[in-house]
């Protein structure tokens, strides 16, 4: 325990805020902060402004809406907040207690989440010694969309991406204001799961973003999402976007900006970020393959259960779209999982698509790690998570258990911020699990490399650091048997698979 929370109100470069209270004493938070103005009206599809200045103290106990999405949640275009948890007792002073910052991205595949979602509760890695910050970034096609007129605009100075500038913005606000809050801006560590660790990756490669973090944690997702691809080009995203215009009656951007969110939510799903030659100048993949990313401690991983693998109508199917994708790779693709039946050939894609996941996260590590002749100054560590969470009733989406297992997409998230909630009955185990994954976290975040010991003062097994000499995971659930992990030849063609796109 750490004792009593940060006093009230805390002071930011924009006014005075008081928090709320936890279920830990000795936490407390601070919900719906803008980071920046509200991207309405003119300001849609531009890069995000500084948020206003206020007079008094502003009551921040309240979430702020989420951005635009599907659903019934209370939504907005003014989106743009944050939220801080904090077990410090000091700050803004130089007695304060500079902890490591914890700034989470959500996953949702660019098109849904929030900051808010009580999953992401930061409650626990901040009695753990962590400053914890969630926030909200534009989505779909009001956070990720280009237009040949938006980009003449902008001069491609936020042309594309604005949901990755909203996560910039952030990281700015962080180094401004989060020593306030006791946390400490030199050590802030970005972390997120699926798409959330998709911008992560894409944030090591960026240019503007380079001292705004100290390390990076990517749970199931790279640059490419769950993939091996390059990222649209901004020429493509161009074309979507003059379709959506077309498809709304839109004439001009002026127009565009004139419709309703709700319109322009409906109209397109949004590309994701793209190469837009500015904010992201460079195809990621390029960029890690070459050692030019931003160069800093990784740790990454993936899950036993989950598989974007798709389900193929047939075998025939499956072939097809192996030799569609893979081309000359493609028979050793099919050695490796073959299609003789239906059934099979529906197998095969699920543990490809696990594999392909795998690999992905391996492989952010191995080259974040440097080669073993060129070695990088940061080290990586990578995780394979099997634990299988108590089964979820009415379950759906990435939460339902698969056919081979419940360590499904997301599954391992409760964990690794260490608190299981009321929503299944938990074991021992679990929550042992729980405890291991969230203090390596907090290590991770407090010194570039999880080692160390649990809160309670109880060592933690050792986990090794993951290279081109020492490729060893380190495993959360039960060790994986036979088919349950990617075997030396399949990870060997997904890195075969990469090595020939990045040549091009």
């Amino acid at each position: 325990m750490f004792g009593a929370a940060i006093n009230d109100p805390v002071r930011l470069d924009t006014g005075l805020i008081s928090g709320a209270t936890t279920a830990s004493p000795d936490v407390r938070v601070f919900k719906g902060i803008p980071y920046a103005a509200p991207p309405v009206g003119d300001l849609r599809w531009r890069a995000p402004k500084p948020a206003a200045h206020w007079e008094g103290t502003r009551a921040a106990d309240q979430f702020g809406p989420v951005c635009m999405q599907g659903g019934d949640q209370k939504m907005s275009e003014d989106c743009l907040y944050l939220n801080v948890w904090t077990s410090a007792k000091a700050a803004g002073s130089k007695t304060s207690d500079k902890r490591p910052v914890m700034l989470w991205i959500y996953g949702g595949g660019y098109t849904s989440g929030s900051g808010s979602q009580p999953m992401y509760d930061g409650e626990a890695l901040a009695k753990k010694g962590a400053v914890v910050v969630t926030f909200n970034y534009r989505l779909g096609v009001l956070g990720f969309f280009s237009h040949p007129e938006l980009t003449k605009e902008s001069d491609r100075r936020g042309a594309a991406n604005f949901g990755v500038m909203d996560a910039i913005a952030a990281l700015e606000w962080v180094q401004h204001n989060i020593a306030r809050f006791g946390g400490d801006p030199k050590r802030v560590t970005i972390f997120g799961e699926s798409a959330g660790a998709g911008m992560v990756a894409n944030l090591m490669t960026i240019p503007s973003a380079k001292g705004l973090f100290a390390r990076a944690m990517g749970e199931s997702s790279a640059w490419s999402t769950a993939r091996i691809a390059p990222l649209s080009t901004l020429a493509d995203a161009e074309l979507e976007g003059v379709k959506l215009a077309d498809g709304v009656g839109a004439k001009s951007l002026a127009e565009l900006r004139a419709k309703p969110a709700e319109a322009i939510q409906k109209a397109g799903r949004g590309q994701g970020p793209v190469v837009d030659g500015y904010l992201i100048p460079e195809d990621p993949g390029k960029v890690f393959a070459a050692g030019k990313q931003i160069d800093v401690p990784v740790l990454t991983g993936s899950n036993r259960d989950e598989s974007f693998g798709g389900n193929p109508k047939s075998a025939a199917d499956f072939v097809e779209q192996a030799r569609k994708r893979f081309g000359d790779l493609a028979d050793a693709y099919l050695k490796l999982y073959p299609a003789d039946s239906d059934e099979q050939a529906r197998e095969s894609a699920f543990y490809s698509g696990r594999d392909e996941m795998a690999f992905v996260m391996r492989n952010w590590a191995r080259l974040a790690a440097g080669s073993s002749s060129k070695p990088g100054k940061s080290k990586a560590f990578v995780y394979y998570f099997t634990e299988q969470p108590p089964r979820l009733a009415n379950a759906r989406g990435p939460f339902a258990p698969g056919p081979h297992g419940s360590a499904t997409h997301v599954s391992e998230i409760l964990y690794a911020f260490g608190h299981l909630d009321g929503s299944r009955t938990w074991t021992d185990r679990d929550r042992q699990v729980a405890d291991a994954m969230s203090s390596y976290w907090v290590n991770f975040a407090r010194s570039g490399d999880p080692n160390g010991k649990r809160l309670n003062g109880i060592k933690l097994a050792k986990w090794p650091v993951y290279n081109g000499k020492n490729q060893s995971v380190m495993v959360f659930g039960n060790p994986p048997e036979g088919a349950e992990s990617p075997s030396e030849a399949q990870l060997a063609f997904f890195q075969s698979y990469f090595d020939k796109l990045t040549a091009r």
